[in-house]
């Protein structure tokens, strides 16, 4: 006898107890459950049950799958809601090629950014499995799960709709590699930080300008990196060394930063911070936030003064990729399983480097070359991309007590 399934799809109000009061009644014919999938969308319930069941279209083994059709509609009756009902053949599904994560995250996702992201996915060839609400604020994030795409190509084709539309995408490879995700590295300035460090302590030496070209020069990746840092440092010689506290005192987090890391530290991620920019700040941040990394420069100091020099090697461009690969050797993590977060030309080697690149507010050389590129102003936002929804942030906030 062939297989045969039936698709129950039930809508209406959401209420406790639909499921089971359903399953109830399935659970008193000779079927078996093939599928099954619910959503609730502000509070209206539409839940979707495929059983399968031996015999023609319209008998199965014990009786008539007729009299299920009608016990079913009674059950939908006395609850207040719709059904439908198809009859179909059991056929094993072909898996398709190229099982993909889309993120699509905007302040406000309007109807045309999401009509042109799944136009361009048709276009590419693939199908759109499934859409999820990840987050709704302080920006809304959903995801796709897209089936028989290439992820390049598709990065490529989604990455100008985004542009057009003015959303940020993401496309991710699912499984376990996603999932594995286990030690992020992010730059500080103008990433975890708000602004550059070295023009707060320009500021005090009355070089700000001077100091904020060659600091964009560089971030362009017009300057090599470590000479624009010998140039810049030279101008804050003679400040006083508790010029220090001061600028620690006028640092500004990002939004989102508190959040992303105390959410990635609860998920027992190892978490690190790797700047060009200076020791004698970085170490205040370390301290803060419970990071587990760093690796900075340190200015000169000599007889309570700066020098206007740098102290050993330089963390520059290159340097921030051996920095990744030495804190994944020692939490033991493979490289594949790391995430770069930066925004500058400085940051580039780093996200080639990282199994996930991810470019933040960051120059348009940076957001060509990275995995993928956020440009919302909230650092938290990554953790969308991780596929950490913000209900889930929430409850483990809830759980510990952490008001935001």
């Amino acid at each position: 006898m062939d297989q045969r399934t039936l698709l129950i799809t039930f809508t209406g109000p959401d209420r406790p107890g639909v499921t089971s009061r359903l399953f109830s009644v399935l659970a008193t014919f000779p079927v078996t459950v093939a599928d099954i999938e619910q959503v609730v969308i502000r509070g209206r319930l539409t839940l979707g049950v495929l059983v399968a069941y031996t015999g023609g279209p319209s008998t199965g083994t014990g009786g008539t799958i007729g009299a299920l059709w009608t016990a079913v509609e009674r059950v939908a009756e006395d609850l207040g809601m719709e059904v439908d009902l198809a009859t179909g053949s059991m056929t094993k599904e072909k898996r398709r090629r190229g099982r993909l994560s889309v993120s699509v995250l905007g302040t406000a996702l309007s109807p045309a950014a999401i009509g042109g992201i799944a136009g361009r996915i048709a276009a590419a060839g693939a199908n759109i499995d499934r859409i999820d609400r990840i987050a709704q604020w302080p920006v809304t994030c959903i995801e796709l799960s897209v089936s028989g795409a290439d992820p390049d190509a598709l990065r490529v084709e989604l990455a100008a709709e985004a542009a057009a539309q003015q959303v940020d995408v993401a496309v991710q490879r699912t499984g376990l590699s996603r999932r594995a995700k286990r030690l992020i590295v992010m730059d500080v300035d103008s990433t975890l930080i708000q602004g550059e460090v070295i023009e707060l302590l320009a500021a005090h030496a009355g070089c700000l300008d001077e100091v904020a070209k060659v600091t964009e020069e560089a971030m362009r990746g017009e300057l090599d990196f470590a000479e624009s840092l010998r140039r810049r440092v030279k101008l804050l010689e003679g400040l006083p060394q508790e010029i220090f506290a001061k600028v620690r005192d006028e640092v500004v987090l990002t939004p989102g930063a508190r959040t992303l890391v105390r959410t990635l530290k609860r998920l027992d991620y190892k978490f690190a911070i790797v700047s060009g920019g200076f020791t004698q700040i970085t170490d205040a941040l370390v301290n803060d936030l419970g990071i587990d990394y760093s690796a900075a420069n340190t200015l000169e100091v000599v007889d309570g003064k700066l020098t206007g020099r740098v102290v050993g090697e330089i963390v520059d461009r290159p340097g921030k990729a051996r920095a990744l690969e030495r804190f994944a050797r020692e939490a033991g993590i493979p490289i594949s399983q790391t995430v770069a977060i930066g925004d500058g030309a400085n940051d580039l080697d780093m996200i080639a480097t990282a199994g996930l690149g991810v470019a933040f507010n960051a120059k348009p050389v940076v957001r060509q070359a990275a995995d993928t590129a956020v440009n919302t102003p909230y650092l938290d936002s990554i953790l969308y991309l991780l596929g950490i929804s913000r209900d889930e942030i929430e409850a483990a906030d809830a759980e510990d007590s952490f008001i935001a």
